[in-house]
Order: C-alpha cells, then structure tokens, then sequence
C-alpha cells in the first residue's frame, strides 16, 4: 500500500518543472525586444528621416516648390519614374518567364541560372553599371555592332532603362517562384482535359494564383529601380534634361553645398517611396489572404 500511494508522488512534484521550462523564453521579455527595436529603428531609420524633414522646413513654401518644380527636376521625375515603369513591366513579362521556367522544367545547369538570378542582388551597383557600359558602349563588346545600324543603348534613357531591367529582375523571380512551386498542377490538367486551350488555361487557372505575387514582384521592383543610382549613372551620360535620374540631381546639389534644395528633392522621392511601401505591404497582405483562403 505504501509504495502504490508513493508512486504518483514523483509525477506530481515534477510538473510544476517542466510547466516553467516551458514557460521559459528563449529571447528576452517583451518589454525589453519592444524597447531595442524602437531604439534601434530609431536611430537606423526615424532620426535621419526626421532630420531630412527638417532640414527641408528651413525653406518656405516658394523656395521649396521651386526646387522640387525646377524643369531641370521636373526632367529628372520624368526619366526616373518613366524609366523605372518601363522596366518593371518588362520585369514581370520575363521574370514570370524565368521563374516559369525554373519550376516547371529540368534542364542542365538549372541550379546555375537560379544562382544567377540573385547575381544583381550581390553584385555592387557600380560594378553592374561598368559591365552594362562596356557591353553596350559604340565600342562595347555588343554596342560595337548595334550602333553602325543606328541603335546606341548605351548613355541615353535606354541604357537607364536596361540597367534598371537587370537590377530588378531579381524581384519579380523570387516573388512568383514559390507561388508557382505550390500550385496545384491538377488543375491545369483538369482544365486542359474539358477542353480549355493553353491561353484559356493560363488566364483561368495560373494568372489568378500568381496575379498577387506578380503585382507585389512588380511594386518591389518598381520600388527599386527609383531609388537606383550606382549602376544607372556610368551608363545613362548624365545629361541634363535628357538622360539625368533623379538622385543625380540630389548628389549634384549636395556637390554644390544646396543642402536644403537636395532634402527638398529627397522628401519628393520619400513620399512616393512611402507610398510604394504601403502598395507593397497590401499587395503582400492580399497574397497571404488568398493563400490561407
């Protein structure tokens, strides 16, 4: 009797153990992560953006319109923006591509064209942007034979335009590639089996899956190619009004000691990247809905 009544003793005395080892945190309270994070956000991010803000309050109103409004800028938003679109719409055709191809097919050195892919993420933005130039100068490996038929890529808006493409195909791979790794294939095949041609199948049955990955694959690299400089301005010529991006514009005025007239031009391009921010975050919030439906 005094061993069956003994026996639950050890069980009972050892819960209260194992209920506090898993309570146990394996980082720090919250109270202490929130704080870190704050701080940390805050002098990574917060104060030199509140610092940009400021700086630009020292202009009045006109001051700050006519830095912002000059046609020299005005030139510079046009190129930037229109460039930028060009290049992530032709991101998305050929990254769906890649990224098409990367899941649905094996071929010999398939693990090396998906390491290339992430080649503009590693590679330093001037080093990318010497490379495109010695490509595609009148004297460039390529260039060399398309300039005698009168088409010259290199130091006018085309090149800004291909140095944003390689830069931002990356994005859109990454976005659409796990989306297409988890869709469900059976589907395609029941849709082609009822008769649906391959147009009908991919604008039924694969273009709304990856319709939300693509628009966010789209915004990132958007996004991206605005803020771009090291590899656009070794292949763009940098001429005013032609083929000049607007964060040249901001690093000229800094050259000139126009500190306030560069802040006034950054905090155009911070709103809009805010804006793109926000895009981003709903578009992938769209995408994690559709997934968990």
């Amino acid at each position: 009797m005094s061993g069956a009544i003994a026996a639950p003793l050890p069980a009972t005395a050892a819960a209260p153990s194992s209920s506090r080892s898993g309570n146990r945190k394996v980082l720090p309270g919250f109270n202490l992560t929130l704080g870190y994070t704050l701080l940390y956000l805050s002098l990574i991010v917060l104060i030199p953006l509140s610092a940009l803000v400021f700086k630009t309050f020292t202009l009045t109103w006109d001051q700050f319109w006519a830095a912002v409004s000059s046609p020299r800028v005005l030139a510079s938003y046009r190129l930037t923006f229109g460039a930028s679109l060009i290049a992530a719409l032709v991101n998305v055709v050929f990254g769906l591509l890649v990224a098409w191809v990367l899941v649905r097919y094996s071929f010999p050195g398939k693990r090396i064209v998906d390491a290339l892919v992430d080649l503009p993420f590693a590679l330093p933005t001037a080093v990318a942007g010497i490379s495109l130039t010695a490509l595609l100068a009148g004297n460039g490996w390529i260039g060399q034979y398309l300039e005698p038929l009168g088409i010259q890529l290199a130091f006018n808006p085309n090149g800004v335009v291909i140095a944003l493409i390689f830069i931002g195909l990356p994005f859109v791979v990454r976005t659409v590639q796990p989306v297409l790794e988890e869709s469900e294939k059976e589907l395609e095949e029941a849709a082609m089996c009822l008769g649906a041609t391959r147009l009908q199948t991919f604008t039924k049955v694969i273009l709304p899956a990856i319709l939300p990955a693509l628009l966010t694959g789209f915004a990132m690299a958007f996004a991206r190619a605005i803020g771009e400089y090291g590899s656009v301005i070794f292949i763009a010529g940098n001429m005013p009004m032609v083929s000049e991006i607007t964060p040249l514009i901001i690093i000229g005025k800094l050259e000139q000691y126009d500190y306030a007239g560069a802040t006034a031009v950054a905090v155009v391009m911070l709103v809009f990247s805010f804006l793109l921010l926000l895009v981003i975050n709903a578009l992938q919030a769209w995408q994690r809905k559709r997934a968990g439906a």
